[in-house]
C-alpha cells in the first residue's frame, strides 16, 4: 500500500460484528478487504461493459496442443 489515510467511520455494530465473524480478522483488516472487495467489483462492472467489444485473435487448438 502507498500511503494510508486514518478515518473515523460509524457503522452499524452488527453489521460490523457479522463482518468480522466472517473474515476472522480485526476491524481494520476487515474493513480493508471489504473497500477491496468494491474496487474490484467496480473493475468487474468495467470489463462486463466491454463484453463482446473486444476481439481476440486465438487459436484454441494450437495453445491447447502447448500444454502436451
Amino acid at each position: 500500500m502507498k500511503t494510508a489515510r486514518k478515518i473515523t467511520i460509524q457503522v452499524p455494530a452488527e453489521l460490523l460484528k457479522s463482518a468480522q465473524a466472517y473474515t476472522g480478522e480485526g476491524i481494520t483488516p476487515t474493513v480493508r478487504r471489504g473497500l477491496e472487495r468494491l474496487a474490484r467489483a467496480k473493475a468487474y462492472e468495467e470489463l462486463l461493459k466491454m463484453k463482446g467489444k473486444v476481439r481476440l485473435d486465438i487459436d484454441l487448438k494450437k495453445l491447447r496442443a502447448d500444454r502436451r
